[in-house]
């Protein structure tokens, strides 16, 4: 077993056919078959003998936030193939991504997930951000993690001094990640 990672267009074809099939299984209206390119995807993949057990993509963008800039990283459509759940597989994926991320040039990692998610999340490092909105999509089309129908948490991970100082600016408040049209929120 290994993790390998790729520049998401740069995945091997017999290993992205493979994600692409989690992701439709797992969100089968997504219709979504890869990220956008500006946010410089990462895919990294468990794989055992040419199968994929388990994928994520780690996304990157600017952000600015009361009245700073940062460079932030986050995990997007993270999915163990269903037949290797339970064993620990994600968890050692997102271990690694966040290892990768810490060793990055990212200020701080942020991104948001389905509140039942919030405890795997936390013990592979990520810490939920109190009453933290992620406002997603673009700024003339938003997308924010609060509306009706999602029942999503803030996660993060401050990696460097300048974030862990202003950690506090992140709590209890709207994020602007504007990803765009085609990742909504990450």
């Amino acid at each position: 077993m290994e993790i390998r990672s790729f520049p998401e267009a740069e995945t091997p074809p017999a290993l992205r056919s493979q994600v692409l099939a989690l992701h439709a299984e797992e969100w089968p209206s997504s219709g979504a078959d890869g990220h956008d390119p500006a946010l410089r995807p990462l895919s990294m993949l468990l794989v055992d003998g040419g199968v994929v057990l388990a994928s994520l993509d780690i996304l990157s963008k600017e952000i600015d936030h009361d009245g700073r800039r940062y460079r932030a990283s986050g995990l997007s459509a993270v999915v163990t193939r269903p037949e290797a759940r339970g064993r620990g597989h994600g968890r050692r994926l997102v271990v690694a991504a966040t290892e990768l991320i810490a060793g990055s040039d990212a200020d701080l990692g942020l991104f948001t997930c389905d509140r039942s998610l919030q405890p795997f999340y936390a013990a592979a490092g990520w810490e939920p951000l109190p009453g933290t909105v992620v406002v997603g999509g673009t700024p003339s089309a938003p997308f924010p993690s609060d509306q009706p129908g999602l029942d999503k948490v803030t996660m993060a991970r401050f990696f460097t001094v300048a974030a862990h100082a202003h950690r506090a600016a992140f709590e209890n408040c709207r994020i602007g990640l504007y990803p765009g049209d085609i990742d909504r929120l990450w």
